[in-house]
């Protein structure tokens, strides 16, 4: 049962939703044809960062080719990509006036490149559109395709993020599809052709895993060179997803945050209601910092 405090929080948010500026970036989104994962993924910050003039923007559709159990995301059969996209997200990029722009896609395995080059032609017209503004694609794992994940770079986000989502032990039950070494290869990848690049990743908690489990998930992410963290609670899309196991306390966020830290991450951010995205301009700033001071 989920606890009172976490009901609190999350009812505060849906309020949030009725509130002016929530309301003008939903028919922005109407009004451009655009998707976030906001609402694909059912993310129960989307009142507060509505209101933020936060969004993350979801190319390449809402429907995604794999299975993942724990994900609200629609898995059909999906649509070839829309051209008129990327300058669609550039142009409500500058309408909202948002100055660090999160970018997330469904998995693509119907595409060669996984989408990877429709990506790319976003953050290039995100750059050309509003150039001062801070891009991070939160990417899928372009079922390990390098020169995919080079096309990616070569658009120069500031931050590339792919998310691990759990311990290795739940990837048969929980991340259908997916692969936990390849998740990491991808990010050690990253590194390899740019090591300037700051990289970005994020698990959920509450899916069953031990405090073993997750110690060991923190270290195989810095051993791969990723610089930032996010850690969240697990919260089941439906009765028909992979059920939640516990809720965590809010104080055994702050000492995972503070382990991650004592392993080197340059920023953290760990709650119950932080996803991929909360607050991820702060955290580029922060972990900047760190890495401008590392020199």
């Amino acid at each position: 049962m989920i606890p009172d405090w976490l009901k609190q929080i999350v009812g505060k948010n849906k309020a949030a939703l009725r509130q002016a500026r929530a309301l003008r970036a939903e028919d922005s989104l109407q009004a451009h044809a655009l998707h976030t994962v906001c609402h694909a993924a059912k993310c129960p910050n989307r009142g507060e960062c509505f209101n933020c003039g936060d969004a993350t923007f979801m190319v390449l559709g809402e429907i995604c080719t794999r299975g993942c159990r724990f994900c609200a995301v629609d898995k059909k059969r999906p649509l070839p990509p829309d051209d008129n996209e990327p300058q669609r997200v550039a142009d409500a990029i500058k309408e909202w006036n948002i100055h660090y722009a999160v970018l997330t896609m469904p998995t693509r395995d119907d595409l060669a490149d996984g989408g990877a080059a429709h990506f790319a032609r976003v953050l290039r017209a995100i750059a050309a559109t509003t150039p001062a503004v801070k891009t991070e694609p939160l990417i899928s794992d372009l079922r390990g395709d390098v020169s995919a994940l080079h096309t990616i770079l070569d658009a120069c986000p500031n931050v590339l993020a792919h998310n691990v989502e759990t311990v290795q032990e739940l990837y048969s039950a929980v991340r259908i599809g997916a692969d936990y070494r390849r998740t990491l290869t991808l990010l050690e990848n990253v590194k390899k052709y740019n090591s300037k690049l700051l990289t970005k990743s994020g698990f959920m908690v509450g899916l069953g895993e031990t405090p073993t489990q997750i110690s060991v998930l923190m270290r195989d992410l810095r051993s791969a060179g990723v610089d930032i963290l996010t850690i969240g609670q697990y919260l089941a899309p439906s009765v028909r997803h992979y059920p939640v196991q516990r809720y965590p306390e809010p104080a055994e966020y702050e000492t995972w945050k503070q382990e991650a830290l004592a392993l080197g991450f340059k920023a953290v951010a760990s709650g119950p209601l932080v996803r991929s995205s909360y607050h991820a301009g702060a955290l580029y700033k922060e972990a900047l910092l760190a890495q401008t001071l590392a020199r």
